[in-house]
């Protein structure tokens, strides 16, 4: 399945960190009112039982707002919940194996910090990339920052779309214009915000003039 770029425009990562004053649930509905355009939902440390029935949850509140829904790293959750994709990164299972176990119909997503993983990941059927981090981020402590020049050579390498990830914000998205990205991939700058709904429309709206600039 071929990923529409136009949904890689905000693509939001779930974290319960700044779960509290609402529910995952709650604070997931607030970015589709803001206006995300995919969502991944990752859960490090649910089990199985318990990830089925939010992943089933919240891919019902995800088909009502027409986003689709991405799964972190655990491709059997992926097809009992009928999510759109699946994302895996480099120290997990290779894309092709993936592609085998899933079929054609799902988007398979990618992590890739070099020209080498980009090229190789949509060789084995990745239908996009996460590439990062574009700057430095505290919800990956071990993520090191991969340079604007790597991510404008994989962006040129590849024909499937880019999303940047890693440490984005409000205030420093507009710097990865002109690199060639579809769209950026963001935590904490979503989930930790105050008012989840307004954040997202604002980071929409920049992220449109990142990638038209």
């Amino acid at each position: 399945m071929k990923c529409d770029k136009k949904n890689m425009l905000l693509y939001a990562v779930t974290d319960r960190m700044w779960t509290g004053k609402k529910t995952l649930y709650e604070q997931i509905e607030d970015a589709l009112k803001g206006g995300i355009t995919c969502l991944q939902l990752r859960e490090k440390n649910l089990d199985d039982e318990k990830f089925l029935e939010e992943a089933l949850k919240i891919k019902s509140l995800c088909n009502s707002y027409n986003v689709p829904l991405i799964i972190n790293d655990n491709v059997d959750i992926a097809l009992k919940s009928g999510a759109d994709g699946v994302h895996v990164g480099q120290h997990d299972m290779q894309a092709e194996n993936v592609r085998k176990l899933v079929g054609e119909n799902m988007i398979i997503g990618v992590s890739a910090r070099t020209v080498e993983q980009a090229v190789l990941a949509e060789k084995n059927g990745a239908d996009y990339l996460g590439v990062g981090a574009v700057f430095n981020t505290s919800t990956k402590i071990d993520a090191s920052s991969v340079s604007f020049r790597t991510v404008s050579e994989i962006c040129k390498a590849v024909s499937i779309p880019v999303v940047a990830i890693g440490g984005i914000s409000s205030e420093n998205i507009l710097q990865l214009s002109g690199l060639g990205v579809d769209g950026v991939a963001l935590v904490s700058s979503i989930f930790s915000a105050e008012n989840i709904e307004q954040e997202c429309k604002k980071l929409r709206s920049l992220s449109e003039k990142m990638v038209n600039g």
